[in-house]
């Protein structure tokens, strides 16, 4: 009996292009000229340059707009170390305004949206007896976006402290990911120094980055569908 096809998730093959894009983008593009632009704006800032996109990157999650541009924007501006730094500090700090909003400035709001969403009762539940565990589970394999999942996890029984901490670390894998993206999309810009070997370096790493983020984003799932987590829609 042939084995049954395992469907490839749609959010992997979107990511693959995504991938392919910046490469693409990097070499068919005056990204050179455009990113040093932008590096001599930053540059130009200094540290305010940092605090600058650090603030673009938490008023845009609190208003629910989506962080992987802007995350791989700082791959392009930073490089791969300080550029995961910036977002993660940044994406940890928008995680626990908004949580903090939903538990005490705009509960009500909050909860109206959520009783539309029925993925949020199944994580509510889970929370209640998981802790953050789930929510490092469904950090790295979320049931709902990220910046809307910010203001959910503010409904539930968790700690302010142990979400905080949850949600940093287990935002790693995909931060660094995208700002990898960005930071090969740089390097795909600059290429003509490079040498064939460096570029075989370069897909290599941006291929075992997403391996990685592939292979964390199973397990989570799995775990999450013995919580009960994963609702369809």
């Amino acid at each position: 009996m042939a084995r049954k096809a395992r469907r490839v998730p749609v959010r992997w093959v979107l990511l693959a292009l995504a991938a392919a894009g910046v490469l693409a983008a990097g070499r068919l593009l005056p990204m050179a000229s455009w990113t040093r632009q932008l590096e001599g704006w930053i540059s130009g800032l200094g540290a305010a340059g940092y605090l600058a996109f650090f603030a673009i990157y938490v008023v845009a999650a609190l208003l629910l707009v989506p962080g992987a541009a802007l995350t791989i924007a700082a791959g392009f501006l930073f490089g791969l170390l300080r550029g995961t730094a910036t977002v993660f500090l940044a994406a940890t700090t928008a995680a626990g305004l908004a949580f903090l909003i939903a538990r005490h400035v705009a509960r009500g709001a909050v909860e109206a949206r959520a009783r539309k969403d029925r993925r949020f009762s199944a994580i509510d539940k889970a929370i209640g007896e998981r802790g953050w565990k789930v929510v490092a589970l469904l950090r790295l394999s979320p049931a709902v976006p990220f910046s809307l999942s910010n203001y959910f996890y503010g409904l539930t029984a968790i700690r302010f402290w142990p979400y905080l901490l949850a949600s940093g670390l287990a935002m790693l894998p995909g931060t660094v990911l995208y700002v990898y993206l960005g930071a090969a999309g740089k390097a795909a810009a600059r290429g003509a120094g490079r040498t064939a070997l460096e570029n075989v370096y370069l897909a290599l790493g941006l291929a075992a980055t997403v391996a990685v983020t592939v292979y964390l984003t199973r397990v989570a799932r799995k775990a999450l569908r013995k919580a009960g987590t994963e609702a369809g829609g």
